[in-house]
C-alpha cells in the first residue's frame, strides 16, 4: 500500500478554549495529506483546476481519538483507500509524536467539470492518475 506522510507542527490559533486542537482543524489537516499524496504520485491539484476540473468532498467521516494540543507535532499519513469509475475515498490516519493515533478519518471525492459541476470520470481526465490510483487503492470497486 502507498502511504504518504506529512508532518504538520501544531499553532496556537488551531486550538480551542481547552488548549486542544479545534475538531474542525482535522479536516484541513485531511486536505493537507491528501495534496501532499497528491504530490507524492507526482500530479498537481492545481493542474487538475487550471484543466477545468474540481474534486469537491462528497462525504467525510472523522474518528477522535486522543486530543492533540498546541506545540504538539503530529504525522498525518493518507492512502488511497479505495477508488472506482466516479469516486475516490481517501484514508487517514493523525499520530502523536509518539505513534499514538490522535484520529482517523475517511474522504470521499468526486471529479466534476468546473463549469457545470457534472461528474466525470477520472479516467477521462486523466488517465495516468486514474491509473496510479487504481494500482495503489487497498480496494478498487
Amino acid at each position: 500500500m502507498f502511504l504518504s506522510e506529512k508532518e504538520i507542527e501544531v499553532r496556537y490559533a488551531e486550538t480551542d478554549q481547552m488548549g486542544v486542537v479545534y475538531h474542525a482543524n482535522y479536516v484541513i489537516w485531511l486536505e493537507i495529506g491528501r495534496t501532499q499524496l497528491i504530490k507524492d504520485l507526482g500530479f498537481s491539484y492545481a493542474g487538475l483546476e487550471q484543466d477545468g476540473y474540481l474534486s469537491p468532498v462528497t462525504n467525510v467521516n472523522v474518528n477522535y481519538k486522543t486530543p492533540v494540543k498546541y506545540g504538539e507535532t503530529v504525522m498525518i499519513k493518507t492512502w488511497i483507500e479505495k477508488h472506482s469509475k466516479l469516486r475516490t475515498t481517501y484514508g487517514y490516519e493523525i499520530l502523536h509524536d509518539d505513534g499514538t493515533v490522535a484520529c482517523t478519518a475517511t474522504s470521499e471525492h468526486v471529479i466534476v467539470k468546473k463549469d457545470n459541476f457534472r461528474p466525470v470520470s477520472l479516467k477521462k481526465v486523466h488517465e495516468a492518475w486514474d491509473a496510479k490510483y487504481v494500482e495503489i487503492a487497498k480496494v478498487n470497486a
